[in-house]
């Protein structure tokens, strides 16, 4: 009779703290359309491997389809990889040829990643799993995932869902600290924009340079880089159109589901619901406010040496982050609301592109440089 009923009275507090938890994250992607892409898939599989004797992840011995998910393509990193070429085949590099200035605030706007490490490592973590806390802040969730499956794969679960939460709570986490950093009138300036062609040759020869280029300053970050480029150059090539749609769309939205699922599948109630995971949680959003902030005060910074006419809005620097294209469709919208007909949204694409090449490099040191100090 026990067996009956082992359904019900093997049901946990924690289990239904993860239940609420992922009843919070479903309602955030229905009702208030916050990524529900990832959301959704997340909040779904924090419940389903909540369930009682947690079948979908391991049963007598047996492993459950998400354990199978989990092990086929986050173990081993190629959940990730494939995402970044779907969004490689996405990205157009066209906005930041044409503002080559914005690529100074993909690097300011990772701030956040290595103010986060200090921060972690002051609060007792060792240095590998720091450095894959901090790299929430590159508010690139593939970038996180693959530099905790290889530093923290213990705490993987908190930094995915850290990492994906924040990404799609930008609209609410930037307007903030943008308008505590800046004033109406710097929110208010308009940015000239000149529109100019970039010659195909460069622009298929720009993902295979910067492959190259990562390739041999830090060669722990080729898979990371290289997938992002191989997407970008299916893109920009011009024979491969069919591809170059399918890596977009359908590969993107299967591998983002798949992804979803999974990430939530590691929300275990044993494991997720801990002081370190709190911590995660609470220095990954700390990580994308110093990100915010970074970009802005860079912004600030260079406008000291430009003459009026040349001054840069402040808040394309808040674009430097990776969440392309939401962090410039915000940025864009702050400025619609502050002056009607200010439209700063191709320099902010052009920094939130940045962002995106950014994020990956820093990943890509990190991997590199980590190891070398805490071996």
């Amino acid at each position: 009779m026990q067996d009956v009923f082992i359904g019900f009275t093997s049901i946990t507090w924690q289990m239904i703290v993860m239940y609420l938890i992922g009843g919070l994250l479903i309602w955030l992607a229905i009702k208030k359309e916050y990524e529900p892409m990832l959301l959704l898939p997340i909040g779904f599989g924090a419940i389903l491997v909540n369930l009682p004797l947690s079948v979908v992840w391991e049963h007598e011995g047996t492993a459950g389809f998400l354990k199978v998910l989990y092990d086929g393509g986050i173990a081993n990193e190629l959940f990730p990889i494939l995402i970044f070429i779907g969004i490689g085949a996405m990205i157009d590099f066209g906005p930041l040829f044409k503002n080559p200035l914005m690529i100074f605030f993909g690097a300011a706007a990772q701030l956040g990643i290595f103010a986060t490490m200090i921060i972690a490592t002051l609060l007792g973590f060792d240095l590998k799993t720091a450095a894959s806390i901090g790299i929430i802040g590159a508010a690139d969730g593939p970038t996180a995932i693959y530099v905790a499956s290889k530093f923290a794969k213990n705490y993987l679960g908190p930094i995915s869902v850290a990492a994906y939460s924040y990404m799609s709570l930008v609209p609410l986490i930037q307007p903030p600290v943008i308008r505590a950093l800046t004033t109406k009138e710097e929110r208010t300036i308009h940015m000239a924009y000149h529109e100019s062609n970039s010659p195909k040759w460069f622009k298929i020869l720009f993902p295979i340079l910067v492959t190259m280029t990562s390739g041999f300053v830090a060669p722990i970050s080729a898979p990371l880089v290289g997938s992002l480029m191989f997407g970008n150059l299916i893109r920009e090539c011009g024979v491969l159109e069919r591809l170059s749609k399918t890596a977009q769309n359908e590969l993107t939205y299967l591998v983002t589901l798949l992804l979803g699922i999974t990430i939530g599948a590691s929300m275990r109630a044993d494991q997720f619901l801990n002081l370190k995971t709190l911590l995660i949680m609470g220095m990954g959003l700390l990580a994308f406010v110093f990100d915010t902030a970074g970009g802005v005060l860079f912004a600030k910074f260079i406008n000291l040496f430009l003459p009026k006419e040349r001054k840069i809005n402040p808040m394309i620097g808040a674009c430097g982050i990776s969440a392309f294209p939401m962090s410039a469709r915000v940025v864009q919208k702050m400025a619609q609301e502050e002056e009607k007909g200010n439209i700063i949204l191709m320099q902010a694409i052009s920094a939130n592109v940045s962002g995106q090449l950014g994020s990956i490099i820093a990943g890509g040191l990190i991997l590199a440089f980590v190891p070398l100090l805490a071996p």
